[in-house]
């Protein structure tokens, strides 16, 4: 039940990019002004979260009216984009609001998770996050199939069929019971959001979580235009859509095996495929359509499959009451990084065309499986003082 009212309200996210290839094509948008529709639900969702954490919300509130509060704030804003321009201040204000409101859907998610986990150093913990980023993966896909469903109305279907899901997906977590790790609610100590750094192991998680984060919503934002120059954009939607909902099998997979084989190394593992993929699929493309395709795949399969692993370690690592909040700090820096790379990808395909646009993502995966790889032994330590009796 989590993770379906998870998938509905994510679809929010990213309903202006599943729009940009209908804005261009019509001649309404550029690759440069349509940037800003999704570095603005960045910044929203920064925003949120940075007041979350200040304020400890996922901790001290309800979680599920929390929830249901924000789905319902983000569908507002999906369905008030109909009203205006898709193009212009209106249109990003409302973009900055949906992003605002996921920081007490994504985060808080996360938590609620973790909350049915067998236990936060061995049993089932990488699967269950693994799940729910899953569902947050395949809920950003979905905005991508709108367009190109028979009858459609171009880039406002995205938008109107993103609002009426997540006003379902926040009343669907209603429904659901929090588990016994949820915690109680602490008192309000704003400075506890610097345990994120004063912390070795969470900082090391947050680094490897910041080299993912430098990749990853800039590839999302950017592979369906990539596609749509490929192949057409009238192919290009379900392919898109392929490609980021095979990051939701990823993160089970790597979920499974995190449990298993420990999560900094499958994470490790993650990082190095995703940034190897980042360097190829420009020049794969140059080879044949299908080869750019099926690097594409591969790349959205390991570019979030590892997501959960770095919000499991930062649940294993810090003190039970504030799990929330180091949640929410640490989706915050890297929501906020992502700001940076979502501009940066078009401006690298005016330097250097398609071909080694996505090469600059490469170096955030590659030194975030450095900070993954230290993690290794902190990690391990802290299990086996967990086994002692």
């Amino acid at each position: 039940m989590l993770c379906l009212a998870v998938v509905l309200t994510l679809s929010v996210w990213f309903a202006g990019t599943a729009a940009v290839p209908d804005l261009v094509a019509a001649g309404l948008a550029t690759r440069a002004s349509a940037a800003g529709l999704t570095m603005a639900v960045q910044l929203g969702f920064v925003a949120g979260t940075l007041a979350s954490a200040l304020l400890s919300l996922a901790d001290r509130r309800d979680p599920r009216l929390l929830f249901l509060c924000c789905a319902l704030l983000a569908a507002a804003a999906s369905l008030a984009q109909l009203l205006v321009p898709p193009l212009g201040g209106a249109a990003l204000a409302l973009r900055f609001v949906a992003g605002a409101a996921m920081a007490g859907v994504y985060p808080v998610g996360m938590k609620l998770a973790a909350s049915w986990a067998r236990g936060r150093q061995q049993g089932d913990l990488g699967l269950l996050i693994g799940l729910l980023v899953g569902a947050v993966t395949l809920g950003s896909a979905l905005p991508h199939l709108a367009p190109a469903l028979p009858g459609g109305i171009g880039w406002r279907s995205a938008y109107l069929g993103a609002g009426l899901l997540a006003a379902a997906g926040g009343l669907l977590i209603l429904a659901f019971r929090p588990g016994p790790l949820l915690g109680a609610r602490p008192p309000f100590r704003p400075a506890q959001a610097l345990e994120a750094w004063r912390n070795k192991g969470l900082r090391l998680a947050n680094f490897g979580y910041l080299g993912h984060m430098w990749e990853l919503y800039a590839a999302w934002a950017w592979v369906g235009l990539f596609l749509a120059q490929l192949l057409g954009g009238g192919a290009a939607g379900p392919f898109t859509f392929a490609v980021l909902a095979a990051g939701a099998l990823g993160c089970v997979l790597a979920g499974l095996a995190a449990d298993r084989w420990g999560r900094a190394s499958v994470a490790a593992l993650c990082l190095l495929v995703s940034g190897c993929c980042a360097l190829v699929v420009g020049p794969a493309a140059q080879v044949a359509p299908w080869l750019a395709v099926a690097v594409a795949l591969v790349w959205g399969f390991a570019v979030v499959a590892d997501s959960a692993q770095f919000s499991a370690c930062v649940v294993t690592l810090s003190p039970p009451d504030y799990v929330g909040t180091m949640l929410t700090v640490q989706t915050s820096l890297g929501f906020l990084l992502t700001a940076v790379t979502i501009g940066l990808v078009p401006a690298a395909v005016t330097w250097l065309g398609w071909d080694w646009a996505f090469a600059v993502l490469a170096p955030g995966p590659l030194l975030g499986a450095w900070a993954m790889w230290r993690l290794r032994p902190i990690l391990a330590e802290r299990s086996r003082a967990a086994a002692k009796p």
